[in-house]
């Protein structure tokens, strides 16, 4: 309850109220939860990408003419650069999903995407934001308890307990 300067006792607005039990509520959102989106969903993205680079174990010759034509990175030959990025969009994302070396994975990813921002895609940075932003949250504040990396490091310090 608030005074209000005549002196009588006025309840607190309930907009107040049901904007401070909404913020509460989301405040309860567990970061797990939230590292856990930011690893799958930009890895399905890149996991996707790596998919139509490939035909079975090979690099396709249209994902290396993409790499010569459109892409056109400095600096690298476009049949190496087909085949780093076809192998980075299938391990990392695996790695990520997983939360098996998590932060260096997210890391790799966002790499990439700055690669892909710079370099090819200039105009899509709202999407990449939005990936960068994924893998920051994971490089910063690591993959939570819903992964391999949490649960190795409670064996390991188990075992320097003992």
């Amino acid at each position: 309850m608030t005074q209000s300067y005549e002196g009588h006792a006025k309840p607190a607005s309930g907009l107040a109220r049901a904007i401070g039990c909404v913020i509460a509520a989301l405040d309860r959102i567990p970061q797990s939860v939230i590292s856990l989106a930011a690893r799958i969903f930009p890895a399905a993205v890149f996991w996707r990408s790596g998919q139509t680079k490939v035909e079975g174990w090979h690099v396709t010759d249209n994902a290396i003419d993409l790499f010569r034509d459109e892409y056109a990175l400095p600096l690298i030959d476009p049949a190496l650069a087909a085949k780093l990025a076809a192998f980075s969009e299938h391990f990392f994302p695996v790695l990520l999903v997983i939360g098996l070396a998590s932060r260096l994975s997210a890391l790799a990813l966002l790499g990439m995407t700055a690669v892909i921002e710079i370099f090819v895609y200039p105009y899509a940075w709202p999407t990449h934001g939005v990936w960068a932003t994924c893998f920051l949250v994971v490089i910063a504040r690591g993959p939570g308890i819903f992964s391999l990396d949490y649960l190795l490091g409670r064996v390991l310090r188990r075992g320097a307990k003992a």
